[in-house]
């Protein structure tokens, strides 16, 4: 199954509504045809410090070879060690990357779609 990501903007009380609405549709037995995961931001700014160009190839390249140690990612992309850690550590406290039982990084996304209003 293709695992789809939906990151953008929204406020704390706006994805609280989100998933309360989701788990009214759930309580009524109504579903969705393809679950999306979503992670929101509380502004462009926050999303842009985390999502950096540095950070979206780390993404590419662990979701392009599978799971991977910090040191064999780091000789793979050929940048510091300390550096690739540090990109890691924030992209796997913001859920976009996971550590399986060994240790090793993953990216589950197959896909990941941003979306950014430009009107309330």
């Amino acid at each position: 199954m293709k695992k789809h990501l939906s990151v953008g903007i929204k406020g704390v009380r706006e994805s609280a509504q989100e998933f309360v609405e989701a788990w009214r549709r759930a309580e009524q037995g109504r579903s969705v045809e393809q679950p999306i995961e979503r992670l929101y931001f509380e502004d462009l700014a926050t999303m842009l410090r985390v999502l950096t160009p540095r950070r979206l190839e780390v993404l590419k390249v662990v979701h392009e070879i599978g799971p991977v140690s910090v040191r064999a990612l780091a000789g793979r992309m050929k940048r510091d060690y300390k550096n690739v850690h540090h990109d890691l550590q924030v992209l796997e406290r913001a859920g976009l990357v996971t550590r399986s039982p060994d240790g090793k990084l993953t990216v589950p996304w197959n896909k990941i779609i941003a979306e950014i209003a430009l009107a309330a």
